[in-house]
């Protein structure tokens, strides 16, 4: 499954929309992609299971990378 991680690079600010960043990551449970992330420094907005049809519009975009817990 693939999961698309919303997050803020300094977790000691407020969020603000205009600084929100995504990343991609394949993992079995959302508990998994907060284990797999839980050494980052980051501020995790939400975790979203990305389903087939928001998965191939999300393929479009040249910044889609999918991470893997390997």
């Amino acid at each position: 499954m693939i999961y698309k991680v919303l997050y803020q690079e300094n977790p000691d600010e407020i969020p603000v929309r205009e600084h929100t960043k995504s990343l991609y990551i394949e993992a079995s449970s959302e508990k998994e992609v907060r284990d797999l992330l839980k050494g980052r420094n980051i501020n995790i907005e939400f975790i979203q299971l990305l389903n087939e049809a928001h998965l191939e519009y999300e393929k479009k975009s040249p910044d889609f990378k999918v991470e893997t817990a390997s």
